[in-house]
Parts: structure tokens; C-alpha cells; sequence
């Protein structure tokens, strides 16, 4: 027993040490990895790091309504809203972005009409009743709604807008149970969410925009370029031509066979 314990004083530190170093070996080699792909996703397109500068000064443009008393005596804490907007909206396309915008605007619109619809509709049923009837829309709503996500037209073009149909239409409905300007509610919503998208959409077109159709055309130009090269080789199977070696291909054989 007396021999052993020096043993293991001595192993224990050096066991310690080594894991230390291997941790430390580790996330030096997971920082050299992560900043080598980020370097190569750069040289790749360099409009990666101006899309995240744009995302980053929407994000900062969205905040003034938060951090200026005056814009923020206006909307209050439903200018939150706005920065969660340009968050999810924001695209590397100026399509996508459009398309994501206009969908959320709509969304919004819509639910929140309908929500306060279903609001006075409870509020004739007395207080016993209200809950009953907003329950009962809420559930209809969410079930018909996430059921025509499934429709591939509808899931292709307007799978966002959608949800964030259902999520509007739920705030609007839910808290109006506890809060009686439902009005109030759903204009701070939409108007935030108005706001949100535009500054997105001014962002993103205004300052080096991204078409996908230049990106489509280069791509198609590409793959073109590519086939022609490829087609390129069989030129001489195609028309008897010789070949380097001074054979050529028989007139019997297919063309596959010439390959």
C-alpha cells in the first residue's frame, strides 16, 4: 500500500496534464478548421460577408424604434416585432426577400382581420361562452390552415405565409381574452411587421442586391459551356472522323460502341 500511493500521485498529474493538452489541441485545431471555412466560403462568393453586413444593418436600422423613446412611445414593446421581422424575412436574394415580405405582410393582414373578427363574434356569447367560441375557432384555424400546407402549390409559395398565419391569428385571438383592445393589438403587429419588411426590402435592394436570374443565367451558361466540351470528344465518332491512333469507327457499329 505504501509503495503504490507515490505511483499514483505521480500518474495523476500527468494524466491531467495530458488531457489539458489535448483539449487545448482541440479547439485550437476546431478554431484553424472553422476559420479556414470561413475563409473558403468567402473566396467562394464574396457576397456572403456583404449579405451579412446588409442583415446586420437592417437588424441595427429595425433597433432605433427600440432604442428612441419617442419611437418607442408609438409602437412600445411590440417593436420587437420589427427586429424578429427583418431576422426571418432577410434573404440573400432580392427575390426571396420579396417573396418572404410580402407573404409575412399578407399573413398578418389576414390573421389579424380574422382575429379580431373572432373577437367580437366571443364577446356576443357573454363570458361563459367566449372562451368556448375562441377555443373552437383557434382549433378550427390551426387544423384547416396547417392542413393546406400540405398542398404542393401552396407549400412551394406560400408554405411562410401560412404559418405565420396561424401564429398571428393565435396571438391576436388568445390575448384578446385577457386584453379588450384587440384592435390596438393587431395594429402595433401589422405596422411593425410593415416596418420590418420594408426596411428589409430597402436593404436588400438598395445596396449591392443579389438577382437570381444573374446567377441562373451564369449557371445555365456554365453547364452549356460544360456539355460542349463534353460533346466536343465524340466529334470524331460522329462523323467517321480518324482517330489519334488512326483507327476510325465502323459504320456498322453504334454509336455508343465508338465511345
Amino acid at each position: 500500500m505504501d509503495t503504490s500511493a507515490p505511483h499514483l500521485e505521480k500518474v495523476g498529474p500527468a494524466s491531467a496534464s495530458r488531457r489539458l493538452l489535448a483539449l487545448v489541441n482541440g479547439v485550437n485545431s476546431g478554431i484553424t478548421d472553422f476559420v479556414r471555412t470561413a475563409r473558403k466560403l468567402a473566396e467562394e462568393d464574396p457576397r456572403r460577408i456583404i449579405h451579412s453586413l446588409k442583415v446586420a444593418l437592417a437588424i441595427t436600422l429595425v433597433s432605433l424604434f427600440y432604442y428612441f423613446q419617442p419611437l418607442y412611445d408609438g409602437f412600445g414593446v411590440s417593436a420587437m416585432w420589427a427586429v424578429l421581422t427583418v431576422v426571418v424575412v432577410f434573404e440573400f436574394s432580392v427575390g426571396a426577400t420579396l417573396g418572404r415580405g410580402l407573404n409575412r405582410m399578407l399573413a398578418t393582414l389576414l390573421a389579424g382581420f380574422l382575429g379580431v373578427s373572432v373577437h367580437h363574434l366571443a364577446n356576443l356569447s357573454g363570458k361563459i361562452g367566449e372562451p368556448i367560441i375562441l377555443a373552437i375557432f383557434g382549433f378550427l384555424v390551426a387544423t384547416i390552415v396547417t392542413f393546406m400546407r400540405f398542398f404542393p402549390r401552396l407549400k412551394a409559395r406560400y408554405d411562410y405565409g401560412l404559418m405565420i398565419f396561424i401564429l398571428t391569428f393565435s396571438l391576436v385571438s388568445v390575448s384578446s381574452y385577457r386584453y379588450d383592445e384587440v384592435i390596438t393589438i393587431a395594429h402595433q403587429r401589422l405596422s411593425t411587421v410593415i416596418i420590418g419588411c420594408g426596411i428589409a426590402m430597402l436593404v436588400c435592394i438598395c445596396i449591392c442586391p443579389v438577382w437570381c436570374g444573374g446567377d441562373l443565367h451564369n449557371l445555365i451558361a456554365s453547364n452549356i459551356d460544360k456539355l460542349g466540351s463534353y460533346l466536343e470528344g465524340f466529334g470524331g465518332e460522329c462523323f467517321n472522323e480518324e482517330s489519334d491512333d488512326g483507327n476510325a469507327c465502323k459504320d456498322d457499329k453504334p454509336f455508343f460502341a465508338c465511345i
